[in-house]
C-alpha cells in the first residue's frame, strides 16, 4: 500500500516537470507552447491543493490537534502560489521573459520550500494520524488520471 507521503510526493514531481517544461519554454519564448504548460502547471497544482485541502487537511486536523499549526501555514502558502501563478499567467499574457522568469523563479523557490516541510513534517504526520486517508488520495488521483 502506498502511503500518504508516497502519493502527495509523487504528485508533487509530477508539477515539478511540468513546471520545467514551461520554464523552458518561456526562456526560449515559446509564448504559445509557455501558456499551454503554464495552464496545464497551474491545473496540476490546484489539483494537488484540493486533494490537500478538501481531504487531507480536513482529517488530518480531526485526528490531531498538533497539525494544526502546519496545515495553517500550509494553506497560507497555497494562497501565495495561487497569487505567484496568478502573476505569471499576467506576465505571460504580456509575453515579457524577464517578468516571467523573475515569477518562474520565485514561485520555484516558494514551491520547493514548501514541498520541503510537506515531505518531512506534514506528510509524515498524516501516515501516523490518519493512514486510511492513503487510500482516498489515492482514488482521486487515479480519477483523474
Amino acid at each position: 500500500m502506498k502511503t500518504i507521503n508516497d502519493s502527495m510526493t509523487q504528485d508533487h514531481r509530477r508539477c515539478d516537470e511540468i513546471f520545467v517544461e514551461m520554464e523552458q519554454a518561456i526562456m526560449q519564448r515559446k509564448w504559445p507552447e509557455a501558456d499551454r504548460l503554464c495552464q496545464a502547471f497551474i491545473n496540476s497544482m490546484e489539483h494537488h491543493f484540493k486533494i490537500e485541502e478538501e481531504l487531507l487537511f480536513p482529517a488530518l486536523i480531526k485526528a490531531t490537534t498538533q497539525a494544526n499549526g502546519p496545515v495553517n501555514v500550509m494553506l497560507m502558502e497555497h494562497e501565495q502560489m495561487r497569487h505567484l501563478m496568478s502573476q505569471l499567467v499576467s506576465s505571460l499574457d504580456n509575453m515579457t521573459r524577464s517578468l516571467s522568469a523573475g515569477y518562474v523563479e520565485t514561485l520555484l523557490v516558494t514551491m520547493q520550500q514548501h514541498n520541503m516541510k510537506e515531505e518531512s513534517i506534514l506528510y509524515p504526520m498524516a501516515d501516523n494520524a490518519v493512514p486510511d486517508v492513503s487510500d482516498v488520495i489515492d482514488k482521486a488521483y487515479s480519477e483523474s488520471a
